[in-house]
């Protein structure tokens, strides 16, 4: 298994950097109330942090915005989801409990203001998830849908094989590879920015390492790492 990023995106962003977290063997069929309320914990604090504030001015969504221009997304248009879930919890909007293994990458997430995806291991198509450019043959289907809605040639994407499963970077994610009870095996994106906030990626990396065993037991496996301009992939 593995997790790419292309040269062509650290062309456009080449202070990007990705923490990675393999997961393997949890069972998110079992409700994990403590999770549930250190959620709530890390959303009340959110609020408070932004309180007055509005996300998108802030040092810790500003350099997704620029990022964004930076690979040709407007992002009054298409917000990170970093600043649509800051905006949503300062707005005193809150963030619902979905299910154990989503609520894990949630609570680090608004913890650390961090862009964090969460996709099913095995689902992956040839064996792993790629940041790359998009091209004309792959497809995108949107959560709740049946219909298309297909990248742009160009665009920055998560893919598996041609199976896009994150559009415009970390815009939004899509039915392919969604997390479900039965999922046991994840990856974990993180999505920052060395010269920004790679303390708080590592920072990120670390919880998961401490939460996983904390609330889904020591037997879980769980597999770290780093990929940035000079290291662009990682197996597990």
């Amino acid at each position: 298994m593995f997790y790419e990023v292309s040269g062509e995106v650290f062309d456009k962003l080449p202070n990007a950097v990705f923490g990675v977290v393999a997961v393997k063997g949890i069972n998110n069929a079992k409700p994990v109330p403590e999770l549930a309320e250190l959620l709530d914990k890390y959303i009340a604090e959110c609020e408070a942090y932004f309180a007055g504030e509005k996300p998108k001015n802030t040092p810790d969504v500003i350099p997704y915005r620029e990022a964004f221009r930076a690979i040709g997304i407007n992002p009054n248009r298409y917000a990170c989801s970093i600043e649509a879930l800051m905006d949503r919890i300062a707005k005193g909007k809150g963030f619902p409990s979905i299910s154990p293994a989503v609520d894990l990458g949630n609570c680090i997430s608004i913890k650390y203001h961090l862009p964090i995806g969460a996709h099913d291991i095995d689902s992956f198509i040839d064996g792993g998830l790629s940041v790359r450019v998009a091209d004309e043959n792959d497809a995108f289907v949107p959560f709740g849908s049946d219909e298309p809605d297909n990248p742009e040639p160009g665009e920055i994407v998560y893919a598996s094989g041609n199976e896009v499963r994150t559009r415009r970077w970390t815009w939004r994610q899509g039915n392919n590879g969604m997390i479900t009870e039965e999922t046991t095996n994840l990856l974990y994106p993180i999505d920052g920015f060395a010269d920004v906030n790679m303390d708080k990626v590592e920072a990120a990396i670390s919880d998961f390492e401490q939460y996983v065993k904390e609330f889904f037991g020591d037997d879980i496996t769980v597999v770290t790492g780093i990929v940035n301009a000079e290291n662009q992939s990682f197996e597990f």
